[in-house]
């Protein structure tokens, strides 16, 4: 089953037939870790599984490595992950959050595209399904999404499996460094402006952002429905914002590395690719109180 490399519509996702694609919940609140799991549970796609930004998409244990509030895992413990799930290799998966993808969703697609498997977003989110009168499942996941895969041999094998996460698609922050000074980067800023400017900063102990970085917040890759925008406004507004960077010399970064991911998906649905992302992001820089910080 071949689906979009970037965005599904709601539609068109229920008209799949079943076991056509894996649907992953990646509904997360950063006030409290436990209320995507909660509302996944009051109602969520059918056969959908959940993943839990911090536990399913992050590695918690690394965070004091200098790496920001949601390291990456290492590519072994996702693929754990994706074998839990019983997912089997080449299927699509679709991930949906309740923030447009700006939570979780864009992560795991990244992610996967980033371990070189077919992955979209659910354009809208949770509230696009719910708002077209899709069905609903409630209650716990199902504990065994593909019964048959390990009898059929499709069963994700993580400990036979060595594919690791294209180093090429992540910076992280001495490299980052040496291109911020050697001008080969455009390091572009996902946050809200005023968190960028520094006057204010939630989450992080030093507000601010990485000196050279332009702003361009996620939310503005969306319509007032909360769709990403048309392919051909997004490539328009990229390129205007872009300049003469090109979409390879492209680094993007948030809070800790999650909600970038939602403008390299826009780049990618515009046709800009080849951008990158700095993982440990403004958090993982205010790690080392010696960095530069910029304001205004």
């Amino acid at each position: 089953m071949t689906i979009p490399e970037t965005l599904i519509d709601a539609a068109t996702l229920a008209a799949l037939p079943a076991g056509a694609v894996l649907v992953v919940d990646c509904r997360f609140e950063l006030a409290d870790v436990e209320a995507g799991a909660r509302a996944y549970r009051a109602g969520h796609v059918p056969g959908a599984v959940y993943a839990n930004l911090d536990r399913d998409l992050s590695d918690q244990s690394r965070t004091a490595q200098g790496l920001g509030r949601h390291p990456l895992p290492s590519a072994a413990a996702f693929r754990a992950t994706l074998q839990r799930w019983d997912w089997r290799r080449g299927l699509p998966v679709v991930a949906y959050d309740g923030h447009f993808g700006a939570i979780g969703a864009a992560r795991l697609w990244w992610m996967l595209r980033t371990l070189g498997q077919p992955a979209a977003v659910l354009d809208g989110g949770w509230q696009a399904w719910v708002a077209a009168g899709l069905p609903q499942a409630s209650g716990d996941a199902p504990s065994a999404i593909f019964p048959d895969a390990a009898a059929s041999g499709r069963h994700f094998d993580a400990a036979a499996s060595g594919q690791d996460f294209d180093a090429a698609a992540i910076v992280y922050t001495d490299a980052l460094r040496q291109q911020l000074a050697a001008g080969t980067v455009c390091l572009i800023d996902a946050r809200a402006p005023e968190r960028y400017r520094g006057e204010v900063e939630p989450l992080d102990p030093v507000a601010g952002h990485i000196p050279g970085a332009g702003n361009r917040p996620y939310a503005q890759n969306l319509q007032a429905d909360g769709r990403f925008k048309p392919a051909d406004q997004l490539r328009a507004e990229w390129l205007a914002l872009l300049g003469d960077a090109t979409p390879a010399s492209v680094v993007h970064s948030c809070g800790s590395g999650v909600s970038a991911c939602h403008n390299l998906l826009a780049m990618e649905h515009a046709g800009l690719r080849g951008s990158r992302l700095y993982a440990p992001s403004w958090s993982g820089w205010v790690s080392d109180p010696q960095r530069p910080v910029a304001r205004g």
